[in-house]
């Protein structure tokens, strides 16, 4: 880690609370809104059927896409709940064909801003944005040399990766955002595709 410690970066305040704390605070914060929305949407009505959720979100019009895409990127950026869930709200509401394309697009721009970010800022901010025990995991690969770059590519076609993680660690290695980019248009289809499939079958489960 001396090499990335020694790499200039855009200084950032020093926190009051440690990346876990953080971390765990917004989580609990994601879940709980979640599970509050939830309860409205269920008093009236709203998940009362897949039918009846999907009408919701399009009652919104064509302002929904875009929330959605912004949405699905922030998850990347700031992991308050997980990425599948997301996957299948976008499956369910806009299609396996559309659904698919918003899911991609979000998720594709969230990871190139943690990216940018991480690039930027450097290893503090990385250590704020993800758990120590993460961290901790996969960090030892950043100090030789192309490990980093094959298990990146390879991570990052498997849906149980911690992508948020892997984007942001990215960001701290010579990785040209070029070769970033291609590695992640061309490995998140599958992954998205298995999050989108298998959580969509359950939830269709689940309102049959």
């Amino acid at each position: 880690m001396e090499e990335i410690n020694r790499m200039p970066r855009t200084p950032l305040p020093k926190p009051r609370l440690s990346s876990d704390m953080i971390l765990r605070i917004a989580s609990t914060a994601g879940l709980l809104l979640t599970i509050v929305l939830v309860l409205i949407g269920w008093r009236y009505g709203i998940f009362a059927s897949q039918e009846t959720f999907a009408a919701f979100i399009r009652s919104m019009g064509w302002l929904s896409i875009p929330v959605f895409i912004v949405i699905q990127a922030i998850q990347v950026v700031i992991p308050i709940l997980p990425a599948a869930i997301g996957c299948s709200v976008g499956v369910i509401v806009y299609g396996s064909v559309w659904g698919f394309v918003y899911n991609y697009v979000g998720i594709c721009a969230g990871s190139i801003i943690a990216f940018l970010l991480a690039r930027t800022y450097g290893l503090p901010l990385v250590r704020r944005m993800t758990a120590k025990k993460q961290f901790d995991k996969y960090a030892k690969f950043l100090n030789h040399g192309k490990a980093f770059d094959r298990m990146f590519a390879i991570a990052i076609f498997a849906p149980v990766a911690p992508d948020d993680l892997l984007c942001y660690l990215a960001g701290l290695t010579p990785m040209s955002l070029k070769r970033f980019t291609t590695v992640l248009l061309l490995g998140k289809p599958l992954a998205i595709f298995l999050y989108s499939a298998g959580l969509t079958a359950l939830l269709t489960f689940f309102w049959h």
